[in-house]
């Protein structure tokens, strides 16, 4: 069966005081409630409590995801507003310390928080996680092995954490070296089939090293519960635009390698080492650096590898009427991205985090209203 390359879209978001412009809880006002009644299971409570999560439905097209999305950020930036806080889209705030924030009171955080200490404490980060339907589960197995290869790249374009408790950390996406002190995170290895991950699962959790499947945090994996390849290394962008573009590159690369498969031409399987290689390198530099090309055994400006990449997905973007979001990848090529932007700001301000912070609310909101 034919996977059908539905697209769902998960964005964790800051909530901001509007006047010292450090993170602040929003669990106790009427936020969180309010958001639950207009938006239902969109919206949800994070592990910290000045972190929202929300999720677009099950959506056919890209272009349902950017009806469904623009209009969860507006319902999100309207809510902050009521309740004094201002929404914004960055994957680490440029100087909050999360010693300071409360953990959302729910047994499930409770337990992470039991099981990884300091290490959940710390990990004050927002992504973005794309699901694209892929209902046969070793087509999804086999999308996931050969999607690994282009993690970094999408990395590269999602970078939007460039600091980290007040200090310029030297690199474009600090949030990935926070969350990969947790276990299981990171590029997985490939698996030859889904019953080799089911037993990978399976001695896990009869080893207690966790109770379900959900607490493999992989930067791709096969999601336990729905009929998806979940991609969740990215950073959250600032922009709902920026979003809906990775999205549809996530969604138009695991068409590709489904095509691939189909005509007996499956993409190159690679070591994790390496593309660990190439990850760091896309957290350090994001769009300005270099990866290797591991079939060539050279290295390639990242900028060249994306129009590369573009050209390689070219063939099934009108089958997934995409093509408008796919171009926006060019216009981060152009602006830079979130983290290139925060940091500009930084420069042109003498070092002022208020006026980062104070550009990134304004970005979350570019081109939704």
């Amino acid at each position: 069966m034919r996977p059908s390359f539905t697209i769902g879209i998960e964005e964790e978001y800051q909530t901001i005081d509007p006047v010292t412009r450090d993170l602040r809880s929003h669990v106790s006002t009427e936020m969180l409630s309010k958001g639950k009644l207009k938006l239902e299971e969109r919206v949800k409570a994070e592990m910290h409590q000045s972190v929202v999560e929300v999720g677009t439905r099950v959506c056919r097209t890209i272009g349902e995801a950017r009806e469904d999305l623009f209009d969860l950020r507006r319902q999100m930036i309207h809510l902050a507003r009521e309740n004094n806080l201002r929404l914004v889209a960055g994957a680490t705030h440029p100087f909050a310390d999360w010693r300071a924030q409360e953990i959302y009171p729910d047994p499930r955080y409770a337990q992470v928080v039991e099981d990884l200490q300091l290490v959940a404490r710390a990990n004050l980060i927002f992504g973005l996680h794309v699901h694209v339907g892929v209902e046969d589960r070793e087509a999804a197995m086999r999308i996931m092995n050969s999607m690994r290869y282009f993690l970094p790249h999408i990395l590269a374009l999602s970078t939007n954490s460039p600091f980290w408790r007040g200090m310029k950390t030297g690199l474009k996406s600090y949030r990935a070296k926070v969350f990969d002190k947790f276990p299981r995170t990171n590029i997985p290895d490939s698996f030859s089939s889904y019953a080799e991950f089911e037993s990978f699962v399976a001695l896990l959790i009869k080893t207690n090293c966790l109770d379900n499947a959900k607490k493999i945090w992989w930067d791709i994996r096969p999601h336990p519960f729905f009929n998806t390849v979940e991609v969740r290394i990215c950073d959250i962008p600032l922009r709902a635009e920026e979003t809906l573009a990775i999205a549809a590159l996530i969604q138009a690369t695991a068409a590709k390698m489904y095509l691939l498969h189909e005509r007996n031409q499956d993409w190159r399987q690679y070591s994790r080492a390496l593309i660990m290689e190439n990850k760091w390198r896309a957290v350090r530099y994001g769009l300005d650096g270099k990866l290797i090309d591991f079939g060539k055994s050279t290295e390639v400006p990242e900028r060249e590898l994306i129009l590369e990449y573009l050209d390689f997905v070219e063939e099934v973007v009108d089958s997934l009427e995409s093509r408008s979001s796919i171009e926006y990848v060019k216009k981060i090529l152009e602006m830079g991205t979130g983290a290139d932007r925060q940091l500009r700001v930084f420069d042109e301000t003498g070092g002022d985090l208020n006026a980062v912070v104070d550009y990134m609310a304004e970005e979350t909101e570019a081109g939704l209203f």
